[in-house]
């Protein structure tokens, strides 16, 4: 091999290198973000799953309060 050849293939191959191992990096950049994505749609999930459940407690709750005001009512019982 000439010496100009080194001159050529030397930096063509760092070159090489370098953009593999960015290739690399963005890759599992890339997989990353997805797992990121995955977690906050599953947060979201969640989240409204916990408002659903909070709005069903509230509806149950509100019957006995109902029931106990029209209980007073009926009693004319007032609060103090």
């Amino acid at each position: 091999m000439k010496p100009a050849d080194n001159l050529v293939l030397e930096p063509l191959r760092a070159i090489r290198a370098d953009v593999t191992e960015m290739r690399d990096l963005q890759r599992d950049h890339c997989l990353r973000l997805t797992r990121i994505e995955t977690e906050v749609v599953g947060l979201r999930r969640d989240q409204v799953s916990d408002a659903e459940t909070v709005v069903h407690f509230e509806t149950r709750l509100d019957r006995p309060r109902d029931d106990v005001e029209r209980i007073k009512r009926r009693l004319d019982i007032q609060d103090a």
